[in-house]
């Protein structure tokens, strides 16, 4: 088998495993987080899709504009899933105001020219312009708002992944990768790793509390008790807190705690500890005598380390920045 056929073989299993992948994250809990990501994935293997039937078969224009219009999906869903799952935000109908060249390109994908010329150059030349602003968008976001925050990893590995793969894609248009289907074998390898770090994130939150004895009542009363610690002795307000200082308080295990809260709440130990200070937060900030005080003071004094950490959970809950639901609450 020649090099070349090698290279198809491990392309077009790259595409049948992508698809599998957003078929499985569209089934995972959080649907409209995953919804995005699997949206993102969904437009790139649509793109990737082409150049492997490409160096099968001829493929209509049209069918091409359509597999084209798949990095337009991709840019905004990439955008979406990063303020989803950091700021767990509430979209509105002028946030998919982003999905509207996607939604033209699909839907005149007959009659926009796919023929090699200058023209189509300039508008493949286009797309690719278009994705590569929501990928300086997206690294802005990590860069500037996601300094220490759980899963930034995550996220950046990601949009690294995407970004290493429009370079690729980059360096074919421009003739200075000779291989067309390279692009291809690449993507395939990046979603083999890909899968395999997402299997074993949800595998491992699967079996976690697998082997647990606790029983519902014994659940519940260790949950009354955390609450008592955090409504009455305000532990929340001490930024070094760890799930395990908070276990060892209540004579439990630091496992047994974070089973707790993860199926009484649905949060994680961060997230739990953080509703409780935003609520604290807000108390402070429609508070007259500290109308003077900085939102970092305030951040502080709410048990955050930094005003990073706190813009971005702050947000997360009430759709707001600190400054805003000041003002907001001023006004009213």
């Amino acid at each position: 088998m020649s090099a070349k056929n090698v290279a198809l073989v491990l392309s077009s299993l790259g595409v049948a495993q992508a698809l599998l992948l957003c078929i499985y994250l569209f089934t995972l809990k959080e649907k409209k987080t995953n919804l995005f990501l699997a949206l993102a994935l969904l437009g790139i293997t649509l793109r990737i899709g082409k150049s492997v039937f490409l160096s099968y078969m001829p493929v209509a224009p049209w069918l091409r504009n359509l597999a084209i219009s798949g990095l337009l999906l991709s840019g905004p869903c990439l955008w979406f899933y990063g303020k989803a799952l950091f700021e767990k935000r509430t979209f509105l109908t002028r946030d998919y105001f982003h999905l509207v060249p996607f939604i033209l390109f699909f839907s005149l994908a007959g009659f926009i020219p796919n023929r090699g010329d200058l023209v189509s150059g300039l508008i493949y030349a286009m797309v690719f312009v278009h994705l590569a602003a929501y990928l300086v968008i997206c690294w802005r976001y990590i860069i500037q708002e996601l300094s220490g925050a759980r899963l930034q990893s995550w996220y950046r590995n990601i949009i690294a992944g995407v970004t290493f793969i429009w370079l690729l894609y980059m360096g074919i248009f421009a003739t200075l990768i000779p291989l067309y289907i390279l692009g291809a074998v690449f993507f395939s390898f990046l979603i083999y790793i890909f899968t395999f770090l997402l299997m074993k994130r949800h595998v491992f939150a699967l079996e976690k509390y697998s082997s647990s004895g606790m029983d519902n009542i014994a659940s519940k009363k260790i949950l009354q008790q955390v609450k008592a610690l955090f409504g009455e002795q305000e532990l929340f307000l001490d930024s070094n807190i760890t799930l395990k200082t908070v276990a060892e308080k209540l004579s439990v295990s630091p496992r047994d705690l974070s089973q707790v809260i993860n199926e009484n709440e649905q949060k994680n130990f961060s997230e739990f500890v953080n509703h409780y200070r935003i609520e604290k937060a807000k108390a402070l900030l429609t508070d007259p005598n500290r109308a003077q005080e900085k939102i970092e003071t305030i951040a502080y004094d709410c048990g955050f380390g930094n005003v990073t950490s706190f813009n971005l959970a702050f947000k997360g809950i009430t759709q707001m920045t600190p400054s805003q639901y000041r003002q907001s609450k001023a006004s009213t």
